[in-house]
């Protein structure tokens, strides 16, 4: 079921809500728990089983390691490697095979392994939460309905962001609602879901159609219109994503940390990094850098280490080489930026302009290399961003590729990857007229919400691109 869709705006969570605030408080947790399974069965009936058994196999392990904690890191690695042989079973098993043969010149093939939505989501979830029980950072959730809800909890079960338990632990025991974390709520929705379906569908039209055209079909214009209209379609699809999980969180009384802090404004790939898919880059940084040996053993170490934590964020993100390759280009400009402190040189305005180009130019090229089907495209694609690759005839011209609604969608979603809402938000708090903004802003918001849906219900299924994560 997609947040995106009128199933989900107009019937599941009007139900859910209802009955939410109608039914009495020890009985809230077991209604969010039904309910998210019911909204994972709506879309992966078939596959229920793997999410079951994953809130299974974590809670018991979390109570073994508990009650033999002191012995070693036995019963740890063995829950560690059944999470993952689960997620790296369905996910990776076609790549491997597929790769094998193509090695060994043979035509063994095995059908296609269906990939369980929010796997690699709810899978790392849950290896979070033993490890840090292992680490004695949190207590075992002896409950195993409430152990169930963090894992499986609906705003965040498909796409993110990944939260630990320790962050979550406190709210599933109390998570009392006001008024105004409500309508922060509806409103945090509202933005995420005009971001997905007003903008991202918008500008992600463009850059299919440019990706569908032969390459030497089109002019350098046109390569790089779709190269950026791509990178503001997965901004904004999964911003839009985050901000509707977020939104749906709050409506529900639990605050869920931000995954979003406007990564095309970083003027480093560090800082890209930690404002880019941030409960991700988190997650790696504190259970793979850090134990890897993180910074603290040798500039050489910090180096591998980085390449390492990289190529699997890039192996994350989908079975392909395209995703490894694109996961081991940021690690090389991370170890570059690292060895030559390129992220932390101060300057003036002119320095921080050259930083930002710089910085954008790296992201854009490393979404051509995510978006393209093979390595082979993403190469013939981008030499021609830079006028390399053989034009032989212009099929059409670049603004065959827009209508006018994309071209203000376009322009939108440049002027808004800065923090300019935001600041009008933090204005609206702050300023005598916050009255006068705050009946624009809801204003604004309800034109929003009326636009969405009337785009929901004349376009076509859309899914958001991390669900195939």
């Amino acid at each position: 079921m997609l947040f995106s869709s009128m199933v989900f705006i107009y019937v599941f969570l009007p139900i859910l809500l209802l009955s939410y605030f109608l039914i009495r408080k020890e009985f809230k947790n077991m209604l969010l728990l039904f309910s998210s399974i019911f909204f994972y069965a709506w879309g992966e009936p078939r596959l229920l089983w793997v999410l079951i058994s994953i809130i299974a196999i974590n809670y018991f392990t979390a109570v073994l390691i508990d009650k033999y904690r002191q012995k070693d890191k036995t019963i740890l690695i063995i829950g560690l490697i059944i999470n993952l042989s689960f997620f790296a079973y369905f996910k990776y098993t076609n790549f491997f095979i597929d790769n094998i043969a193509l090695l060994t010149n043979s035509n063994f093939k095995i059908g296609k392994i269906a990939l369980p939505l929010g796997i690699s989501f709810f899978t790392f979830q849950a290896m979070s939460y033993i490890i840090d029980v292992y680490r004695k950072e949190v207590e075992i959730q002896k409950n195993f309905y409430k152990l169930a809800l963090y894992i499986s909890i609906f705003p965040a079960l498909i796409a993110g962001p990944i939260i630990k338990y320790r962050d979550i632990k406190d709210q599933i025991d109390n998570h009392d609602i006001s008024l105004d974390k409500f309508f922060y709520g509806v409103k945090r929705f509202i933005i995420g879901l005009s971001k997905k379906v007003l903008i991202a569908n918008s500008v992600g039209l463009v850059a299919d159609k440019v990706f569908a055209t032969p390459i030497n079909g089109m002019e350098i214009w046109t390569v790089w219109l779709g190269a950026i209209c791509y990178t503001l379609q997965i901004y904004y699809d999964f911003s839009g994503y985050s901000d509707m999980a977020i939104g749906l969180g709050m409506m529900f009384g639990f605050r869920f940390l931000e995954n979003f802090n406007y990564p095309y404004i970083s003027k480093s790939i560090t800082e890209f990094w930690r404002r880019w898919h941030i409960s991700l880059s988190t997650w790696f940084k504190q259970y793979l850098y850090i134990p890897l040996g993180g910074n603290r053993i040798s500039n050489n170490r910090t180096n591998i280490n980085l390449l390492i934590v990289f190529l699997i964020t890039g192996f994350w993100h989908g079975a392909a080489w395209n995703f490894i390759f694109w996961g081991l280009w940021y690690g090389i400009f991370l170890v570059f930026e690292k060895m030559t402190n390129w992220h932390k040189k101060e300057g003036g305005l002119f320095l921080s302009l050259i930083k930002r180009i710089y910085t954008m130019l790296i992201v854009v090229i490393g979404w051509v290399m995510f978006r393209a089907d093979n390595m082979d495209y993403a190469w013939e694609y981008i030499k021609k961003m830079f006028g390399f690759g053989q034009t032989d005839n212009i099929l059409f011209l670049s603004g065959w590729y827009f209508d006018r609604f994309e071209i203000i969608m376009f322009a939108i979603g440049i002027i808004l990857s800065f923090p300019i809402l935001k600041n009008i938000l933090n204005f609206q708090v702050k300023n005598k007229l916050s009255i006068i903004i705050s009946g624009g802003v809801n204003f604004t918001l309800i034109i929003l919400f009326i636009l969405s849906t009337m785009s929901i219900a004349s376009a076509t299924f859309n899914p958001f691109i991390y669900f195939r994560f």
